[in-house]
């Protein structure tokens, strides 16, 4: 279940090593519900707690993107809701959200977390390119949301860290586009958002 969960992290750590380790993990926190599959999701604050993992930094930020494609993949099923998108250009915008599709969540982390991740695809692991990244210490922002069932990890900048966090905490669209500045481009991440799957739709901000 562990590995199902955890990827990234069972190729880096090699599959002995990684089943010593959840064996490990599994006596100091079973699972608390009958569905397993939703057992480990604090292996990453785990993992950056062990001093003898010291040597793997990017560890933890590598686990906890793997638990956020694995969460997306398990969140509830929608359908895009393109009418609801005639509302941006006929209501005021502070009176609207923007509701991300389930399972949509971002991480911003300190290594390059999604060319490690992507580095580890395959039947033949390519490590040259995430070993450079990893070795000049370049960090990554990502989103993760769920194209089909398979959560997709997409490369963003900060701005767009920003904005993806106030819409998931609900933050009206008026609002938002103050926070997120001059600088930010909503048509150009509305085009991005509709072509990656990004958006469920536009909603009334006082529904529930």
């Amino acid at each position: 279940a562990l590995a199902a969960a955890y990827p990234t992290v069972q190729a880096l750590l090699g599959a002995a090593d990684f089943k010593c380790m959840a064996v490990e993990r599994w006596y100091e926190a079973p699972a608390e519900r009958g569905d397993i599959g939703f057992w480990g999701g604090g292996l990453p604050r785990w993992l950056a707690a062990q001093r003898a993992l010291a040597q793997w930094p990017y560890l933890a930020d590598c686990a906890q993107l793997d638990w956020l494609r694995h969460v997306c993949e398990r969140a509830a099923d929608t359908e895009f809701d393109a009418p609801s998108l005639a509302m941006l250009a006929s209501t005021d915008p502070a009176t609207l959200r923007l509701v991300l599709k389930p399972g949509v969540a971002v991480l911003a982390s300190a290594w390059p977390v999604a060319s490690i991740f992507e580095a580890h695809q395959g039947a033949t692991p390519d490590l040259e390119a995430a070993r450079d990244a990893i070795e000049q210490r370049r960090g990554e922002v990502v989103l993760v949301a769920r194209s089909g069932w398979r959560a997709q990890v997409h490369r963003i900048d900060l701005s767009t860290l920003e904005w993806t966090n106030h819409l998931l905490a609900g933050t009206r669209l008026s609002q938002a586009l103050d926070r997120a500045g001059p600088a930010f481009d909503l048509s150009a991440w509305l085009a991005r958002a509709l072509r990656e799957e990004w958006l469920h739709g536009v909603r009334d901000a006082n529904d529930a």
